[in-house]
């Protein structure tokens, strides 16, 4: 009996000895589990990871330029090294971290330039916890395009500019897929692959609508595109659904009905929209033109654009059908913000199901994913070499007497010269082709009828 008291007493020593040492507000601190920082090309956006919502406040010093995070009733977890947060390619130069009195966390941000904070909090949401965001805005250098590699000659002509768009980006994810693989990186990689073969194409050109991880506005990426003029914009994904087994690519453009909507929405809207505006190739300025004409003329815009559109779109799901297979084997119409510019083509691409296994292991694939790539610049390539827009370069080349065609399944090479009215021999002799043989995926050329 003795025994078991001499314990309890001396349990009870250790419990003051505790709470001596460790304070009330010590045990229900908040943590720092982590900071993360996304470089964009007018802002930077730094994200502190908390283990719950936090009190703080952020001010600026200068002498040198840094940004300074006081978070109440906090310290840093046990795991959570500042040194190691990845500063590379930002305007954040460093990290550091402090404990100060009353139980404050000081995080330090040094900085290369002045900058403006503006600060958030976000609440749970898979894949992340709570969150402090704090976007830094200042005068960021200007980046610019490099020259096209088609010289331009004294009257203009330039190349066919594609602006591709990779879905997400910085703190959103996108969709998780099977083996906690995010939409933004296969996007962003499908992306890079494509303007590759775009910039290495003879009279193309392209543009990243997001060249790095960071988060680009919905409204503001055909907006982008329609800044440097481009003449076709492309939206690159890989979906997901609660079902597993549901797999495939699928292409997208504007509803009738998005295509309404955004017309109305831009004329409602003119005096906000000093843009010019016209069909591939052409730009109208709106700002003297009356509202019945305005609207006619948007209207007829969006139409053409519209067709464009989907003449794009059939190319590319008809090449994308050579190398995975298909979700929906028609172009499918929908309301995405992305798709509502009246005077660019714009399409969107799933590239798969991320939440299917079979989609998730191949869109992980870096061969997979060039082979997406090359799927969707055959596609993209085909309408354009065809139709080239007025002012490119192509357009002033010598009208071709040849167009190209993705063989598909259960294509003959007789059946292919049957629908195009021209002989067998004269597909041999332009493709150079020693035979009849050909393979599902295989771009030819057809000559003239």
């Amino acid at each position: 009996m003795k025994h078991r008291v001499s314990i309890g007493v001396c349990g009870l020593a250790l419990l003051h000895l505790l709470a001596v040492f460790v304070s009330p507000e010590q045990i229900n601190a908040a943590e720092v589990q982590g900071v993360r920082i996304h470089q964009a090309p007018d802002y930077v956006r730094v994200v502190l990871d908390t283990s719950q919502t936090v009190r703080y406040k952020v001010f600026t010093l200068e002498n040198p330029h840094r940004v300074v995070v006081d978070i109440m009733q906090t310290q840093g977890a046990s795991q959570f090294r500042a040194s190691k947060v990845d500063t590379a390619n930002s305007v954040v130069k460093g990290v550091r971290t402090a404990h100060r009195p009353n139980n404050v966390y000081r995080v330090v941000l040094d900085v290369e330039l002045k900058l403006e904070p503006r600060t958030t909090l976000l609440n749970p949401v898979a894949p992340y916890g709570h969150r402090l965001v704090i976007d830094l805005f200042g005068d960021f250098p200007k980046q610019q395009r490099p020259e096209s590699r088609i010289a331009k000659p004294a009257d203009g002509l330039r190349p066919i500019l594609i602006a591709i768009d990779s879905g997400h980006g910085g703190e959103d994810p996108g969709a998780i897929g099977v083996g906690r693989i995010q939409e933004k990186h296969v996007v962003a990689r499908i992306a890079g692959e494509l303007k590759k073969l775009l910039d290495a194409e003879p009279g193309f050109e392209a543009m990243l609508v997001r060249d790095g991880d960071y988060y680009v506005a919905l409204e503001k990426r055909p907006r982008i595109a329609r800044e440097q003029r481009a003449d076709l914009f492309v939206s690159i994904h890989a979906d997901a659904f609660h079902n597993a087994k549901v797999r495939g690519a699928s292409v997208y453009t504007l509803s009738e009905k998005g295509a309404s909507s955004e017309t109305a929405l831009w004329l409602a809207e003119r005096a906000n929209h000093s843009d010019l505006i016209g069909g591939v190739g052409g730009v109208l300025n709106l700002d003297d033109k009356g509202d019945l004409l305005t609207s006619v003329l948007l209207r007829m815009s969006m139409d053409y654009n519209r067709s464009a559109s989907i003449l794009a779109g059939e190319s590319v799901l008809n090449a994308l059908g050579q190398v995975t297979r298909l979700h929906k084997k028609r172009v499918e119409q929908a309301g995405f913000v992305v798709l509502k510019s009246p005077d660019i083509p714009s399409i969107l691409v799933e590239t798969g199901y991320i939440s299917n296994p079979y989609d998730a292991r191949n869109l992980a694939s870096p061969m997979y994913q060039k082979k997406l790539a090359h799927a969707i610049f055959e596609g993209l390539k085909v309408p354009l070499v065809d139709n080239p827009p007025p002012g490119t370069w192509l357009a002033s080349q010598p009208k071709q007497t040849t167009s190209s065609y993705i063989i598909v399944r259960g294509d003959t090479l007789s059946d292919i010269a049957a629908r195009h009215k021209v002989s067998m021999r004269s597909i041999r002799q332009v493709n150079k082709l020693s035979n009849d043989k050909i393979l599902v995926g295989q771009v030819i050329l057809i000559p003239a009828g």
